[in-house]
């Protein structure tokens, strides 16, 4: 794919490189000359320009890329100017890095393809280093709102799911069960067998070696699992 970014500052100049190492051609943009030094050997091209000169802006192949990301985050009306250009060019796909909710929200009103939060994202990612550990997989669905896979810790094998009351006290639903037991492979080494049941009885009791899989928001989960820890 090809990809112009916009911004090469420690943000917009590492996602270039990692897109380049992945094999994709990218175009690099900023008006500071020494970022641009920087990365010119390490992405296809990279250009001195101002981009939010309308004329200057001209000059990238805009309509030729597959998406323009748009990486300024410290200076929030060279940011909106420039994806006001885009737009105004008719760029199908643009990403647009936000700092913070007002930046987002001036963003949200260009209904760009995606509004990108890598501080905010970093933030969340360290916390669910430090709280949630190997037991718990996120996956994100949006900004607020996750699928967790978490195994049962064992203070609550014994119970049963209706006794959790996820849904109930922390708006929680749990998707699917995953039954886990103990059994020997073929030369007798011990492992761990895992089935998925997306049925299951109410009053069904958790054993150690189960695992659960539930949907919600963050906010929620995080204090299902204060809870239990």
């Amino acid at each position: 794919m090809k990809y112009i970014v916009i911004g090469l500052g420690n943000y917009g100049g590492k996602l270039a490189e990692e897109l380049t190492v992945l094999g994709h051609e990218v175009i690099g943009v900023d008006v500071r000359e020494h970022y641009v030094d920087h990365l010119k050997d390490k992405i296809a091209t990279a250009f001195v320009l101002d981009a939010t000169d309308e004329i200057a802006l001209s000059v990238l192949p805009l309509k030729s890329v597959d998406v323009v990301i748009v990486a300024i985050g410290e200076d929030l009306g060279a940011s909106v100017r420039v994806v006001s250009l885009l737009k105004k060019n008719k760029v199908k796909h643009i990403y647009a890095r936000a700092i913070d909710d007002v930046h987002k929200t001036v963003l949200e009103a260009f209904s760009l393809d995606r509004i990108l939060t890598p501080e905010k994202e970093a933030a969340r990612m360290l916390v669910q280093l430090l709280e949630l550990n190997a037991s718990v997989e996120p996956f994100q669905i949006d900004e607020e709102h996750y699928i967790f896979k978490f195994n049962v810790p064992a203070k609550l094998a014994g119970y049963g799911i209706n006794e959790l009351q996820l849904e109930k006290e922390f708006d929680l639903k749990i998707i699917s069960l995953i039954r886990g037991k103990k059994a020997q492979n073929c030369i007798g080494i011990s492992i761990l067998e895992r089935e998925v049941a997306n049925e299951f009885p109410e009053d069904y009791i958790i054993q150690p070696e189960d695992a659960l899989v539930c949907y919600g928001l963050y906010a929620n989960f995080m204090k299902f699992w204060k809870s239990i820890r």
